[in-house]
């Protein structure tokens, strides 16, 4: 990433923001994300957003097409396709959401996030929709741990990750195409992919179209699956998720009784992939692990023992 980026999106956002002649303005540019893959800027009530180099410009756009067909799930992108490049990235223009509190846990959107999952789940793709990219994102992961061990000395921890990746089936590590039948999914549901709209009390909805695509709708599960499984997110917030997805008409799991014969693979390929994206993080800068990362850690450890 070049140092002219931020100047860039910038001018860019402030010129979306203010449409018109240039006129002075008070409002200040926030900086919401800033990282290799991502940088994400705000101005006013209009957000831009540089999407990861290497982005496909034409997937890109079918997903943010699919992103404008549904409103009711989707925050809607201000332009049908990337608004402009910097550094051979597409850019994205967005309104502002209000995200969720991260210093609230007690009101975190469980149910919304679910039945906004199932909504999007029983939703038909197109013919055009591209893959879902929840496996290829788990390869990247990987690959980078690879990379960062590659440059340091051996790390105890790095045994059991990559013999619970190997563990995994080949569709789970983006080596073979994913099972059907095609389905509608995000691709990388957490709660920071949660806005309201119109800020600040809107109704919820999702963002983040980059993974958007069809594939297995447990992957959309996975992570709250994972955590829960690790002991990282407390048993009755799992319990009021997966209760309103299957409320909702979620057809990623049974209607009752036992989620786990759906959601395994991808709960466990979603518990490689975070713990291979804390410890690349920890070797890289040369830091023990703390409790989380350990846990995450121990996981794979259980998931495929020697």
């Amino acid at each position: 990433m070049t140092a002219d980026v931020l100047p860039q999106l910038t001018a860019k956002v402030r010129a979306a923001a203010h449409p018109g002649p240039a006129t002075p303005c008070a409002c200040g540019t926030t900086t919401l994300a800033h990282r290799p893959d991502t940088t994400v800027l705000r101005h006013a009530d209009t957000v831009v957003k540089a999407h990861a180099p290497a982005t496909d410009p034409t997937a890109l756009t079918l997903r943010l097409a699919t992103a404008t067909r549904l409103p009711d799930v989707f925050l809607a992108p201000l332009a049908p396709a990337p608004a402009a490049f910097v550094d051979d990235r597409p850019v994205t223009l967005w309104p502002y959401g209000a995200p969720v509190d991260p210093d609230a846990p007690e009101s975190a959107p469980w149910e919304a996030a679910a039945t906004l999952l199932a909504l999007l789940h029983r939703t038909p793709p197109t013919s055009t929709t591209p893959p879902m990219r929840g496996p290829a994102k788990a390869a990247h992961a990987m690959a980078r741990l690879r990379a960062a061990l590659a440059r340091a000395d051996a790390h105890p921890a790095a045994p059991p990750v990559l013999r619970a990746w190997s563990a995994l089936p080949p569709w789970a590590r983006g080596e073979a195409p994913m099972p059907g039948p095609r389905t509608l999914c995000h691709g990388d549901l957490h709660l920071g992919q949660l806005v309201r709209h119109p800020a600040p009390d809107g109704p919820w909805r999702l963002i983040d179209v980059d993974d958007l695509g069809v594939g297995v709708p447990a992957w959309d599960l996975a992570r709250p699956a994972s955590w829960y499984a690790c002991g990282l997110l407390p048993p009755d917030e799992w319990t009021r998720f997966l209760t309103a997805y299957r409320a909702a008409g979620g057809p990623a799991v049974p209607e009752d009784g036992d989620p786990w014969s759906a959601l395994d693979v991808p709960a466990r390929a979603l518990t490689v992939q975070t713990g291979a994206r804390y410890l690349a993080k920890a070797v890289a800068a040369d830091r023990p692990l703390d409790e989380v990362e350990q846990s995450l850690i121990d996981a794979c450890a259980r998931m495929a023992p020697q």
